[in-house]
């Protein structure tokens, strides 16, 4: 019982900080902005693995791994106003964006394995 009463909770402080984000974004997009670009899924992730006693090199492989795969994630936030302003409706230009996201996620993980190596 305790281990569900604690996924609630994590799903719960997930749910709120997406929500926060989405109310404030409605608001005022400066500022929402700021709030989505703050790592706290990121931040949550370590602190619910070092809770649940993840070992510090597994914290510290996905703080790497965030760190290179959030490089090719930018390029959404590049394609998806482009294609607004090219006269796309906020469906498509969303899936392109998301597919051209999916694209340079595929080039970093081939450039990962190349330069890097597997397992890190």
């Amino acid at each position: 019982m305790q281990h569900f009463f604690y996924a609630v909770a994590k799903i719960s402080l997930s749910a709120l900080a997406i929500w926060g984000i989405s109310e404030l974004g409605r608001r005022n997009h400066f500022w929402g902005a700021i709030l989505a670009s703050l790592p706290l899924t990121s931040l949550m992730a370590f602190i619910w693995m070092n809770y649940e006693g993840a070992k510090l090199s597994e914290i510290s492989a996905l703080s790497l791994d965030i760190f290179w795969l959030v490089i090719p994630s930018l390029l959404l936030f590049l394609v998806l106003p482009g294609l607004i302003k090219l006269g796309w409706t906020f469906w498509p230009a969303l899936m392109g964006a998301m597919f051209s996201t999916l694209l340079a996620y595929g080039a970093m993980i081939l450039i990962q394995k190349t330069f890097i190596g597997p397992g890190k």
